[in-house]
């Protein structure tokens, strides 16, 4: 015969209260209030992401299913273990910092070797806010010195060292004056265009820019150009893979080809 039962159960008679009526002690632990922002989903959307060739279905993924996992994830990296020494003014400059660094480690991402995302992306995530926590915490304490340096050397002293200094303004006027002749080669898009451009201009400005600093030009290029997280990544890639190539060329010859 089957195990099945054939007939719903009759419910045993209710219990007759003896004792006290005060409610029953609350069981100990906390109650799961937040939900879940790293989810299978986004295990799904990473795996997705990983496999596209095509960059505009890339950049649809991660906007819609990746960025946010990514924002909670900074943002509790952060709080939790108060990464409170920083370069910007607000800290949601600094979550997007955090969120262009996981961005450009996607790529090394091994889903197939077991790792779980969540896990992967803490760690990095973490120990990306520590390094850039003690390096901005060192320079708090010297920021005197530091301000003094910059007064007599300006931005050029971020370029190099003191006997390439005239070295390197030569090579990056020759630089920006590749990327404007060859803009529409090296970018199909607009938008890779637009930020190709923002960041050229600010290669040519660079004598006038007070704060020579890769994450503040960052931030600053999303604002003035109104583009996507990963266009911004995707066309600094770029831009520096012909940065290294010509400066080899530059180095071997003294110039480069326009």
């Amino acid at each position: 015969m089957s195990n099945k039962l054939k007939y719903a159960p009759i419910p045993p008679p209710e219990p007759v209260i003896t004792g006290s009526l005060d409610p029953q002690p609350k069981k100990r632990g906390r109650k799961r209030t937040k939900k879940q922002y790293f989810t299978p989903d986004t295990d799904a959307a990473i795996a997705e992401y990983l496999a596209s060739t095509n960059q505009d279905e890339r950049d649809t993924i991660f906007a819609r299913r990746i960025h946010y996992p990514f924002y909670k994830l900074a943002e509790n990296l952060i709080h939790t273990f108060k990464f409170y020494y920083t370069e910007v003014d607000d800290l949601e400059d600094l979550k997007h910092e955090v969120i262009c660094f996981l961005l450009e480690k996607l790529d090394y991402f091994k889903p197939e070797k077991g790792t779980k995302a969540f896990s992967y992306f803490s760690i990095v995530g973490k120990n990306y806010l520590i390094l850039y926590n003690n390096n901005n915490y060192k320079k708090k304490k010297a920021k005197v010195d530091v301000l003094k340096a910059d007064e007599d050397d300006g931005v050029l002293r971020q370029l190099g060292r003191d006997g390439r200094k005239q070295d390197i303004k030569d090579f990056i006027d020759y630089f920006t004056e590749y990327i404007d002749k060859h803009m529409f080669t090296m970018f199909k898009k607009d938008k890779d265009r637009k930020v190709a451009d923002a960041i050229n201009i600010l290669f040519k400005r660079r004598e006038n820019i007070e704060i020579f600093n890769k994450k503040a030009l960052y931030i600053y290029i999303r604002e003035i150009t109104d583009v996507d997280t990963p266009v911004i990544t995707k066309v600094t890639k770029i831009l520096k893979k012909y940065y290294k190539s010509l400066y080899i060329e530059y180095n071997e010859t003294g110039h480069v080809r326009i």
